[in-house]
């Protein structure tokens, strides 16, 4: 698969989310939680306003 059409996919992009709300477990108990529930906000918003393209 080319990585143009990858990047492309809302998939990928919740994957990336994802991974960069993981990278927040270093932090502070508060600091944890606020980027946890961004990271799933954003996560959640990719998932409900785009779709996967079916190949």
């Amino acid at each position: 698969m080319n990585w143009k059409n990858l990047i492309a996919e809302p998939s990928t992009w919740r994957g990336l989310v994802w991974m960069l709300t993981a990278m927040g477990l270093a932090v502070s108990p508060d600091q944890q939680a606020a980027i946890a529930a961004t990271g799933m906000a954003i996560a959640g918003l990719i998932g409900a306003f785009f779709t996967d393209s079916t190949r």
